[in-house]
């Protein structure tokens, strides 16, 4: 079993502080920091899956020494975070969408803050800055989403609803049967097979990073044309799958070869270790059950009563060109644009970066981030 570093090694750079908050909405808490002080705006980065708060080590620093206190934790089901159910059968409701962004509410208030500059969130974390800023746009009062773009709350015409268990069902019925990695991560066994799968967690999460990322030459995403079975099916097994094989069996053919590894400069294998060493330790359960709670119908119908509610506060999109994740749910990307965020200030897709911009592509994400506080100023701050 691969045995990575831990956060007290110097995979974290000098400036980066750890520490617990041990009331957080029930969590006893951990995040990164830096730049911290009471006078200096305050902004908060988000991970998505499978990350951390250290998916941020990159733009930290840079952050801080423009003049903010940066702070990120790892999440609900992340990490050395604890307090949380990570049963299958145990208290999924704690993942709700409206809880999550209870736990980002009890952070700010954590650090000493009644509100904050942005929100920051990548991947299934740019879903949360995003409904942070929706529902608490005085506490959030401006938002950066990477990678997953925001649609708006779900519609309360069920016709317009995104049915990820519908779709799977099409998906199954092609002439290849596919199936969604979103329903897949929702199943019970899932976990198992990640925590358990014979090349081992390290390997596991190389091949799937690697995969993702602009190293892979056959990520060239476009749009699709709608929601359906034979659209989505040009997406990559990582977003939908071959109907019998499960995600590590999925991405183990694109695992890189020792040269592939040696030169990749954004992901280092000892900092590779950081994250499975972490996984090893928790398994991935508590981060699926994310995916659980947006694949039920129950926690989506939850979310209706916010339908129509558009994202006011001003807002960015960033994310690699080479990321399909911008497309995987067709029309959002545009929608977003179009309606949803009443004031976004740009959209960029970063030269050269695959879906792990912030990680692949940090000198140009951390400029596009000052840039953009910047812009939104004493806005953001009074």
């Amino acid at each position: 079993m691969h045995r990575g570093a831990g956060y007290e090694t110097d995979t974290l750079s000098a400036g980066i502080d750890a520490r617990f908050l041990p009331q957080v909405n029930g969590l006893r808490m951990h995040v990164l920091e830096a730049g911290v002080g009471p006078d200096r705006p305050c902004v908060v980065l988000l991970h998505g899956f499978p990350e951390m708060a250290y998916s941020w080590r990159k733009v930290m620093v840079p952050l801080a020494e423009a003049g903010y206190h940066v702070v990120a934790p790892d999440q609900r089901g992340f990490g050395r975070t604890t307090g949380w159910d990570g049963s299958y059968d145990g208290d999924l409701a704690s993942f709700r969408m409206v809880n999550r962004v209870r736990d980002v509410l009890g952070l700010v208030d954590a650090v000493g803050r009644e509100s904050v500059a942005a929100v920051i969130g990548h991947d299934s974390g740019a879903h949360v800055a995003a409904w942070c800023s929706l529902l608490r746009p005085d506490v959030f009062r401006s938002a950066v989403l990477m990678s997953a773009p925001f649609g708006g709350p779900p519609e309360l015409s069920s016709g317009a609803d995104m049915d990820i268990e519908g779709m799977n069902e099409a998906l199954g019925r092609l002439p290849r049967p596919r199936k969604h990695y979103q329903w897949y991560y929702s199943t019970r066994t899932a976990d198992h097979d990640m925590s358990n799968c014979p090349q081992g967690v390290h390997d596991f999460l190389r091949a799937y990073f690697h995969y993702k990322s602009a190293d892979w030459a056959g990520n060239d995403p476009q749009p699709l044309r709608g929601w359906t079975a034979d659209q989505l099916a040009n997406l990559p097994t990582y977003y939908v799958m071959d109907r019998h094989k499960g995600m590590a069996e999925t991405v183990a053919p694109y695992m890189p070869s020792e040269e592939q590894i040696r030169s990749c400069r954004w992901l280092p294998d000892e900092e590779l270790g950081v994250y499975s060493s972490e996984y090893e330790r928790t398994g991935f359960q508590g981060g699926l059950q994310w995916y659980r709670c947006s694949t039920d119908p129950r926690y989506r119908r939850a979310l209706q009563v916010f339908a129509g509610r558009t994202l006011d506060v001003p807002s960015a999109f960033i994310a690699g060109r080479h990321d399909w994740g911008v497309y995987q749910m067709p029309g959002a990307f545009e929608r977003m644009q179009e309606t949803v965020c009443t004031d976004m200030r740009r959209c960029t897709l970063v030269d050269g970066a695959g879906h792990w911009v912030q990680q692949e592509a940090p000198e140009r994400v951390a400029d596009l981030l000052r840039e953009f506080l910047d812009d939104v100023g004493e806005a953001t701050r009074s």
